[in-house]
């Protein structure tokens, strides 16, 4: 049995293809169209999906797509007398329902098949409902609690339930317009970050201020004693203005969420440009503490109505790295799984997981603790390329390729570390990677005049093989996704300054032989000449979606100060 699995018509257009409830391929649109958070039908990732899976469309028994334009109907006709929506906002919900509905047809345009060929059922699978089978269904527990919370999708922001089995029973749910994401997004604006998928830069902004703002966002976020929340709508324009988003050429744009009344209670709004003042600083880590305060409050009060003791979350706010890393010391639960796609990509693979197992009542089969897969490349591929582009290299044996890149790194060499399939799913985790010596204090400065270019408050991670973590940071988890942010241990803050923040923490990512042993082989073969087992990892590209070809790493070296290039077994250096 085959089954597509999309997300489409949204930021994070993605694929996936399942045999048998077996994941095969699963990647986000935007690593083929190199577009950012690329938005609309993913014909490219479906193509990668189905070359990997060795058929054709023909062969495909089920299409889902993580989006069912009929669920809570009534509430959207309700809300949208209530609050005289715009006749604009209407129409575009309209268009894009309607895009929906036609997925076989933009599956027989995007691949050249007749419809009459396409014997796959289409399934309609709710947005959330996609995001909590993703996280369940992957996840070790037999039995669980789950928190889906985002933005928006098919008119809902949160939703709490049960997984047992192969079954999920949803508890409650929010509905529009209230959203935790549209309360974070828009302060993300109202600081000057105005992309789409920008909140991150909040994140790690927050460390550099105080949270001293947080009473007054009590007023903005208003937490209900059913462990809930609502927002107070004066300080939104998406009530009846709707959340105005397009994507001309598939890049999503967003317009601005916050409303006068925002501005009226906390100042003028910060041009992208402005200076970051400490007032910014400090509304970034008000922003941020509530933010982590009401996912507490949802979270325990969950665990209590449920008795659980094991919590799956997905959804855009679960790639809030710095709460998830608080979940179990701030909440009554005992164990915590996050997919590495917890954003809305992760929606493709979920909606077909939910269909397998809670639909068709098939048996789960083993969790999902790694993220290879996407595209790959073999040797001689690399090799092929590398000649066809008169690129000078060497060729290394594995034993030879992880003593040449240790050497390097110590030299102070910044290396694009690029192997094996790419990860599904935000985070760079040792297979298109940038990597440098944890030990410099100048690495932050060396990654953005070389390569990044990015703003100086965001941090750096580290990736440190799994047995080792207790040595490094004060809890100790396993972390396959870099999904959390932990406190690291003080006396070591000295020893590792390039990935621990201002505040004294580090996005972990724990390695394993079993799941990533090439990289684990490489961060070991580092820590014999050093006794550091850790190596500084961000993402393989330069304000570009993560590199997904041989050409496209090979174009980010070239045009980037990196000093050294692993394509495989391949090395290219300047």
């Amino acid at each position: 049995m085959y089954i597509l699995g999309l997300n489409a018509y949204h930021g994070d257009s993605s694929a996936s293809i399942m045999k048998d409830g077996e994941v095969i391929a699963a990647s986000e649109e935007e690593r083929f169209r190199r577009i950012k958070h690329w938005a609309g039908f993913p014909s490219e990732a479906i193509k990668f999906c189905l070359k990997e899976a060795g058929i054709s469309i023909k062969d495909v028994d089920y299409v889902t797509i993580s989006r069912d334009p009929s669920a809570n109907i009534h509430k959207k006709l309700i809300h949208a007398a209530k609050n005289l929506v715009s006749a604009k906002t209407l129409i575009d919900r309209l268009a894009n329902t309607k895009k929906v509905a036609n997925v076989k047809e933009e599956l027989s345009t995007a691949l050249g098949v007749p419809v009459s060929e396409i014997k796959a059922e289409i399934k309609n699978i709710e947005h959330h409902r996609s995001h909590m089978a993703s996280a369940f269904f992957a996840s070790p527990f037999d039995e669980a609690a789950i928190l889906s919370i985002d933005g928006f999708g098919d008119f809902t922001s949160t939703m709490i339930g049960v997984g047992r089995g192969n079954k999920l029973e949803v508890l409650d749910t929010v509905i529009y317009p209230h959203s935790v994401g549209v309360f974070y997004t828009a302060f993300t604006q109202y600081l000057g970050f105005d992309k789409y998928g920008d909140e991150y830069k909040v994140m790690g902004l927050a460390p550099y201020g105080s949270p001293t703002m947080v009473k007054q966002l009590r007023d903005v976020l208003i937490f209900k004693d059913n462990g809930l929340f609502e927002l107070n709508t004066k300080y939104f324009r998406h009530v009846k203005e709707g959340v105005q988003m397009s994507w001309e050429g598939g890049e999503p744009l967003i317009g601005f969420i916050f409303s006068d009344y925002m501005v009226q209670k906390f100042g003028p709004a910060r041009g992208k440009e402005d200076e970051l003042t400490q007032y910014h600083k400090d509304l970034a880590a008000s922003v941020q503490r509530i933010t982590e305060e009401l996912i507490f409050h949802i979270l325990n009060h969950l665990q209590k109505r449920t008795g659980l003791k094991n919590i799956c979350i997905a959804g855009g706010v679960a790639q809030n790295s710095v709460a998830n890393g608080k979940v179990l010391q701030q909440t009554t639960f005992e164990s915590l799984y996050i997919p590495s796609a917890g954003h809305d990509a992760g929606t493709a693979l979920g909606s077909a997981l939910y269909l397998y197992n809670h639909v068709l009542e098939q048996s789960r089969l083993q969790p999902i603790y790694h993220a290879s897969t996407g595209s790959r490349f073999c040797n001689d591929e690399i090799e092929a390329f590398l000649k066809e582009q008169n690129i000078a290299y060497t060729r290394y044996s594995d034993e030879e390729l992880y003593e040449r890149v240790t050497s390097r790194l110590l030299d102070a060499g910044v290396v694009g570390w690029f192997q094996g399939r790419a990860e599904f799913g935000p985070r760079a985790l040792g297979h298109r990677s940038i990597i440098v010596d944890p030990r410099r204090t100048d690495a932050k400065d060396l990654l953005n005049a070389k390569i990044k270019r990015r703003e100086s408050f965001r941090p750096f991670a580290p990736s440190i093989l799994k047995e080792h973590v207790s040595e490094y940071f004060e809890i100790t988890d396993n972390v396959p996704f870099m999904e959390k942010v932990f406190p690291i241990r003080k006396e070591k803050h000295a020893e590792i300054p390039a990935v621990t923040h201002v505040d004294g923490t580090g996005r972990l990512q724990t390695v394993d032989e079993e799941n990533n042993p090439r990289y684990y082989n490489l961060i070991k073969a580092f820590s014999v000449k050093t006794n550091v087992p850790i190596l500084l990892n961000t993402s393989f590209n330069e304000n570009e979606p993560i590199v997904n070809t041989p050409k496209e790493a090979l174009d980010c070296f070239l045009r980037t100060k990196m000093d050294m290039l692993v394509l495989e077994n391949f090395v290219v250096e300047r």
